[in-house]
């Protein structure tokens, strides 16, 4: 387990996302990145959600929605992780994850490529 602060561990989170290749940034579309200290039932289990309607499920999605959300949960990530290499990779890992339920990649195909 690795002790950091709120501040500390966003940071980190932006760090990862600015070393995300743009071509799989550059399509997000009316979306925000957003670090919580644990999910709304308090577990350690969940280290991302994607909060949102997939680009294969909208048919109509105009101005005036509200962003979907890419949420990364920080206090699970520090009870999984043993050193701040391991967080790095973690948090990068989550951030893919959750990305691809965006473009409409689910667990079973995530699992197959290697990021669930």
């Amino acid at each position: 387990m690795i002790e950091m602060d709120a501040e500390t561990f966003d940071a980190l989170v932006t760090a990862e996302l600015d070393l995300l290749p743009d071509a799989m940034i550059d399509g997000l579309d009316n979306v925000v990145f957003v670090v919580e200290d644990r999910p709304e039932d308090g577990s350690l289990d969940l280290l991302g959600l994607y909060d949102g309607l997939a680009l294969t499920e909208r048919d109509r999605y105009g101005v005036g929605e509200l962003p979907d959300r890419i949420i990364v949960y920080r206090e699970p990530h520090l009870h999984t992780c043993d050193d701040i290499e391991d967080l790095r990779d973690e948090v990068h890992t989550t951030l893919v994850h959750e990305i691809a339920h965006f473009y409409g990649i689910d667990d079973a195909r995530l699992h197959e490529l290697g990021w669930a």
